[in-house]
Order: structure tokens, then sequence, then C-alpha cells
């Protein structure tokens, strides 16, 4: 798998032991790219206009700098959003992010304690949930973002379901 690659037809890429890789939906990158055209935005139009009133109209120009960031902040949270991937097999979730420093972490299924899924306000409003995952080491938790709240939910009860039956002696 490249770094950064987006996945096969309908997001999802196969691995070793028959396992596939199943990419995010669509709905988080929109959701991320939106907050990031509005916040910078909103803070180009404030630093516009308290330079423009303080320091003159010339120096209110100064306040598209912070735009220009809005082009790389979009390049980037693509290739973000393209990297993170997860992929269930027999006896543990593989989850696989990161553009720069590639991270994957694996979650036994004996080894999971509570599997909860998490949507804010904002994150309804673009039809997208959060399923984090606590194990008894706090370093291995992990936490897969931005799917669809019904595969959330259906991720959720298949991993409690796993969980149970392969419990490690708890």
């Amino acid at each position: 798998m490249e770094t950064g690659s987006p996945a096969g037809p309908g997001g999802v890429e196969t691995v070793g032991g028959g396992a596939a890789w199943t990419g995010l939906p669509p709905g988080l990158l929109r959701m991320r790219r939106l907050l990031l055209v509005v916040w910078v935005g909103l803070a180009a139009a404030g630093v516009g206009v308290l330079l423009g009133l303080l320091a003159g109209p010339a120096w209110a120009a100064f306040a598209l700098l912070p735009l220009a960031g809005i082009g790389w902040g979009w390049v980037m949270l693509g290739r973000n959003w393209r990297s993170w991937r997860y992929a269930e097999r027999a006896d543990d979730l593989l989850i696989s992010r990161g553009v720069l420093w590639r991270e994957e972490t694996v979650v036994p299924y004996g080894r999971m304690q509570l599997v909860e899924v998490t949507s804010g306000p904002v994150e309804r409003y673009f039809g997208v949930a959060g399923v984090q995952l606590h194990t008894a080491a706090a370093a291995t938790d992990a936490r897969i973002p931005g799917l669809d709240p019904a595969e959330a939910e259906r991720l959720r009860d298949r991993l409690t379901e796993l969980g149970e039956a392969r419990s490690a002696g708890l």
C-alpha cells in the first residue's frame, strides 16, 4: 500500500490474510475542508479589518496572506483523509493512518474493553460519526473518525460481539 494513495473501487483495498482495507467516507473530508475555509476566512477578515482601521487600507492587504494557506490546507486535508483506513481481520482490527509518519495500530478483539460511537453537533450535521476503542492499556486506545453513522454502529456492534467472544480471561 502506498502512502496517501486512494483505495480501490468503493474505498476497499485488500491486505494480507484476506482482510480488506476500508477507507473513510467523503463526508469527513467535506466537513474538514468547510471548517478550514470558514475559520481561515473569518481570521483573514478579522485581521484585514483590524489592519485597515489601525494601520491603513494598504496594510489590510496583508490579510490575504492567510488565504493562501487555504490552498495548502485543502491539499493536506485530502492527503490525510486518504491515509486513514481500517481492516477487520479474524482476530484483530487494524487501523492505519498518517502521511509523513505512518502509524498502524493493531487492536486484538479480546483486549477491547469498551467500544463507543461519538458524534458532535458538526459531525452530525455532516452525517459522520467516530468509533472509539478502549483497551486495558491506555496507549493502545484507537479511534476511527468520520464513518457513516450506520457503519459506525455496525462496527461497534461487531467489535463488541467479537470482543465478548474472544475475551482474554477478563
